[in-house]
């Protein structure tokens, strides 16, 4: 059942992609706004999913396969969007993107993250699947089990490699580059998703641990929308 729900959200998003490209190319802040949005939503609404299914056995190889055939499958279907907070900060800051695009696409990767947990909680509120059950009644299920210092260093860590890896894989053929991306995300998480869950996406962060930013808004706000953006400055800075 968690197969098929996210495989609709994937078609589902699909056809509102095509759909906005072919009526909306005369618009193209409209465009933009609404591409990112729905490619944001995807991403979050498959991730609160696939949260769920952490616990499946066999632990964590389900898990991680899953993360990785469905982080590809992200990358095949929503190029040109990044989904990203911190990578529409790239071209903002290169003088790429005007403030005005690269706000907007800000603002459509966050309202996306609102709008993927809304529809994830009242899909689970329906309890069609036996992960389902209980989901919302844990609140703020942390992510964070270490120190807020070491949370920090390991999203900012997370980030750099990450970005460093997109770089340097530019050159590669896309139908390769796809593939070593996702390996590279499913290693991150492997490696620090019991730490803080290796997100390293504000918006996804957001989508995911909302209750979290609620409780405790510094703290959450410095681990996984601060970590992520200095890392991506870095990047920038030092290239």
């Amino acid at each position: 059942s968690s197969l098929l729900l996210m495989s609709g959200v994937v078609v589902t998003v699909g056809l509102c992609r095509r759909l906005a490209r072919r009526r909306l190319r005369s618009r193209p802040l409209l465009f933009a706004f609404l591409v990112e949005m729905f490619s944001t939503f995807q991403i979050c609404a498959c991730t609160n999913e696939l949260s769920l299914l952490g616990n499946v056995e066999p632990k964590p190889h389900t898990a991680l396969t899953l993360t990785y055939g469905f982080t590809v499958l992200h990358g095949l279907t929503l190029a040109g969007s990044t989904c990203n907070p911190c990578g529409t900060l790239q071209p903002m800051w290169g003088g790429g993107t005007s403030l005005r695009m690269g706000g907007l696409k800000i603002a459509a990767q966050f309202m996306a993250a609102v709008l993927a947990r809304v529809f994830m909680h009242f899909i689970w509120s329906l309890e069609m699947a036996e992960p389902h059950l209980g989901a919302l009644s844990q609140g703020c299920s942390s992510p964070m089990q270490t120190t807020e210092m070491q949370a920090f260093c390991i999203e900012l860590l997370f980030s750099v490699v990450f970005q460093l890896a997109v770089l340097q894989a530019e050159s590669v053929n896309p139908k390769y580059r796809v593939h070593l991306i996702a390996l590279l995300i499913t290693m991150l998480v492997y490696a620090g998703g019991n730490l803080t869950g290796a997100i390293f996406n504000p918006a996804l962060a957001f989508s995911l641990h909302a209750d979290c930013f609620y409780d405790k808004f510094l703290s959450y706000s410095l681990v996984y929308w601060l970590a992520p953006c200095l890392g991506k400055f870095l990047i920038l800075y030092v290239f």
